[in-house]
């Protein structure tokens, strides 16, 4: 993708309104944390104290909108403890640059590395630096630093408070992550009804597990309805997938094909209403012919074989499903899943166990590649730099620039230039509109500390419907904080548009002069995925060589690694396409077919993982030995992608034709879906595979190809390339 086209899409995405679930009830609690703290501090002390308040409870209030499974009052308490922190210790070092420069180069590169932890690590302490930047201006001597750090701290107390006596939809996050799920595999069911290959995004299933892992305090209070249908639907999804597939499950065509529709739809209806059920915490009712379609008739059922068995077993899961759409999450009414109580639940390391894990994932980002270390240096050097100049500059609150800055600033280029764009755009407005209200009310302190308030709760608001909008209103807020402390108004606007147009420019630059592309690491991506997928592939046929819990086990945890490589393989790959730098080893073309190879591959493991046998099965052999060519050869071939070799499946079709005579005898389905894998992995290699000559030119093409697919577009003779 060339820069124009690429900046063309920044824009666009950063002035995207996503749709998105308002959160009124949210936004107004939050918004009144801050009134709460903005109007005794204003009567009783100073509007300088006020300010600290406010921005104690705004930050930590703003911070329980992020993306987390912690509960909000945890990450409120914590948000107003580092901003509290980080005003003191910025205020001992705010008397000379010399000091001062070199504490916030070091406080913005750990702020930095929190993304290492995750995002709302990532964004809380990204607040951190913003609160240095700007409350070091407000106390006079180290007494009243300890002040306005105990106010900001207090700010996130209030907040705390409120969350403790208003509780608003407990639970409420994992309740969606759950619902999700199941509502993505009712979606999955009826888009077999129609496309038999149809694929499936294992996203809402990875977010599920990452929702079910709790702490032992979480586990006690936890819904017994957030216990067990997460594995219900992990079940549920390979049975449908078998069901409908032409090869393993019903024909393609007559009785037994409009009997597979049949049972898919109502799979559908039954999971939709389990995931209403769970979402609303209420019983639902379940479509009155649901009963009579999963009634399997031993004597009139047209369906045979293993799309038989794939029959039965679908009926035996959606009764476990009707059950939880019946008693919509009632306590006790929903069995907990036996086992030693230490085995009931995810574990998740408790705040006071966090540090050596936040040790352990920030010394993995070590190192000159990483995006997140990258990313970390990139805000270091920013936030000084950005410092520095507009401390130059004739302009008063020169800190407006780093802020713009470092709350922009993402590891990754399109985000970080999206949200460039959009800070910009609502600065303009917010400011624009704040000032003419500034103008025309006049000077009152407490007229501008309730229009704070209200511009704080439409911020919470929009604050998911797009960083430009609630941006806007998060400008106004500041305005009107500035005002309530006597600034001038006409000043506020020239130095806020000036300073952060200033700060996102940095932003931008310095993205360019050190970049984290994805584009060059496709390759590597793509080894991990194929060499998880095919142990993955491996385990799955263990469990049919011998089917023992040890084997299920190995599965289970193979398929998990399987999820996350082809996750980290899906956002390098959707980033590479936002990035405006030409391919490296793996052009667009090729990425996207050797995608799709992967998935038949993954998608053959499944449906063989559907019917894996029980533990008093009969074994299969053969089934060993092409799992041990399968791992060898998929091995293998990860390290030749990474590499740039062409790979090679020899052991594989060996194996597959050793194969041939036992297989009229032993698991047919297996067999076949063997042999889909094998046909897959040649996909595979015809993807990447290439000629010397075409290793050199193959870049120089694909760039002919998306300028053609640009020219195509701007004239209207046809639609963009896929590949482009």
């Amino acid at each position: 993708m060339r820069w124009l086209r690429a900046l063309g899409e920044v824009v666009r995405s950063g002035l995207t309104i996503e749709e998105t679930r308002l959160e009124p009830l949210l936004a107004l609690r939050t918004a009144a944390g801050v009134a709460i703290v903005i109007g005794p501090t204003l009567w009783l002390a100073s509007p300088a104290y006020a300010a600290s308040a406010a921005l104690g409870a705004y930050s930590a209030g703003g911070a329980t909108f992020q993306r987390t499974w912690r509960p909000r009052k945890v990450i409120a308490l914590g948000a107003g403890a580092g901003l509290a922190l980080s005003t003191f210790v910025g205020y001992l070092a705010a008397g000379r640059l010399v000091t001062f420069l070199p504490l916030l180069a070091v406080w913005a590169f750990a702020a930095g590395l929190a993304w290492a932890v995750g995002s709302t690590a990532g964004i809380v302490a990204a607040t951190t630096v913003g609160s240095m930047l700007v409350t070091v201006t407000l106390p006079t001597s180290v007494g009243r630093a300890l002040e306005h750090a105990g106010i900001i701290a207090l700010g996130g107390v209030v907040q705390v408070v409120l969350i403790l006596l208003f509780p608003i939809r407990r639970w409420g996050a994992h309740r969606d992550a759950l619902a999700d799920t199941l509502a993505a595999v009712a979606d999955y069911a009826r888009r077999l009804r129609h496309d038999p290959t149809a694929p499936f995004d294992p996203e809402p299933l990875m977010t599920a597990r990452d929702a079910a892992a709790v702490t032992p305090s979480q586990a006690r209070t936890r819904p017994p309805v957030l216990h067990g249908p997460r594995g219900l639907a992990e079940r549920i999804r390979p049975v449908v997938a078998s069901l409908a597939d032409p090869d393993v499950g019903a024909p393609a065509e007559g009785p037994g094909r409009d009997r597979a529709r049949e049972l898919l739809d109502t799979a559908a209806d039954v999971l939709d209403a389990a995931a209403r059920s769970i979402r609303r915490g209420t019983p639902t009712e379940v479509p009155p012919g649901s009963a009579d379609v999963l009634r399997v008739d031993e004597e009139h059922e047209v369906l045979e074989g293993p799309a038989r068995q794939a029959a039965e077993r679908l009926v035996e899961l959606l009764g476990e499903a009707l059950e939880i759409a019946g008693s919509g999450g009632a306590r006790g009414k929903t069995p907990t899943p036996p086992g030693p109580a230490g085995t009931q639940f995810l574990m998740r390391p408790t705040m006071f166990r966090l540090l050596p894990v936040v040790i352990r994932a920030v010394r993995r980002q070590l190192r000159r590649d990483s995006p997140v270390f990258r990313h970390a240096v990139r805000l270091a050097a920013v936030a000084t730099l950005g410092y520095l100049i507009a401390s130059r500059l004739p302009l008063g609150h020169g800190y407006w620039a780093p802020i713009a800055s470092v709350m922009v600033m993402r590891p990754d280029f399109h985000r970080t230039y999206a949200r460039a764009v959009a800070r910009l755009a609502g600065t303009v407005a917010g400011v624009a509109l704040a000032t003419g209200m500034v103008r025309a009310l006049g000077p009152d302190a407490y007229v501008f500390g309730a229009l704070a308030v209200v511009s704080a709760g439409l911020s919470y608001t929009l604050i998911r419907t797009g960083y430009a909008y609630s941006q806007c209103f998060t400008a106004a807020y500041v305005v009107f904080l500035l005002g309530m402390g006597g600034q001038a108004w006409e000043q506020t606007v020239r130095e806020r548009v000036v300073l952060t147009l200033l700060g996102g420019a940095l932003a931008m630059l310095a993205y360019v002069v050190f970049p984290a592309w994805e584009t060059p690491k496709l390759a590597g991506r793509l080894a991990d995925w194929l060499a998880a997928n095919g142990r993955y592939a491996a385990a799955v046929l263990r469990s049919y060589a011998e089917p023992t819990r040890e084997h299920r086990a190995d599965m289970r945890r193979a398929l998990l690694a399987s999820r996350e490589a082809r996750a980290a393989w899906q956002e390098a790959y959707d980033r590479a396409r936002q990035e405006p730098v030409r391919p490296r080893g793996l052009t667009s073309r090729e990425a996207e077919e050797a995608q799709e190879a992967l998935k038949r591959f993954g998608r053959a493991a499944m449906l063989m993982e559907s019917h894996v046998p029980q533990g008093d099965s009969r074994f299969v052999p053969e089934a060993e030995r092409f799992a041990e060519a399968l791992e060898a050869d998929t091995a293998q071939a990860a390290v030749d992608v990474r590499e740039h070799r062409n790979p090679d499946w020899g052991r594989v079709e060996e194996a597959l034709n050793g194969w041939e005579d036992a297989a009229d005898n032993r698991s047919p389905v297996v067999r076949q879906e063997a042999e889909l894998q094998k046909r897959a992995l040649e996909d595979l290699a015809t993807a990447v595979s290439r000629t010397p000559l075409e290793r050199d030119v193959g870049s120089a093409r694909e760039e002919q190809r998306a300028r053609a697919a640009v020219a195509a577009e701007g004239d209207g003779s046809g639609p963009a390339h896929r590949g482009g």
